[in-house]
């Protein structure tokens, strides 16, 4: 499904989007942060998230600005290009959710959820998910 949502973003314009940018994308979205407080919410180093941050910068999807409370940091926020990019996606999730629904029917839908939400528990990806830690499939 993830490869579908990406394939429609690109026919909307938002082909400049890559899988792992909802990583870091999921956590600015909530609340703006520092590099810091996005690498320990990741689980990676801040030198990794700082990679990140700088590409998804130069792509126009977040930008920094002085914290209120604090000038010495800076935070992520989301741009606008990044806000639009959420809202397709979740558009574009809901309407393969809809064409699921239709195609195989609304309770084997929900029974196929329950039980990949299992077997994710089952594995200990529970957790990961909650926290918004989930990594890209290799």
């Amino acid at each position: 499904m993830t490869d579908e949502v990406q394939r429609r973003l690109t026919g909307q314009g938002f082909g400049d989007l890559r899988f792992n940018d909802g990583v870091v994308i999921q956590h600015v979205l909530a609340a703006p942060l520092s590099i810091t407080a996005l690498a320990d919410r990741m689980g990676v180093t801040q030198q990794a998230a700082s990679k990140a941050v700088a590409d998804l910068e130069r792509r126009g999807l977040l930008k920094r600005a002085p914290d209120p409370e604090d000038a010495r940091t800076k935070l992520l926020h989301l741009t606008e290009h990044a806000h639009d990019a959420v809202a397709a996606t979740r558009t574009l999730r809901a309407d393969l959710q809809d064409e699921l629904e239709t195609e195989f029917g609304a309770g084997r839908v929900e029974d196929a959820r329950a039980l990949l939400a299992a077997v994710i528990g089952r594995f200990g990806g529970g957790d990961a998910i909650r926290a918004r830690r989930v990594r890209p499939p290799r």
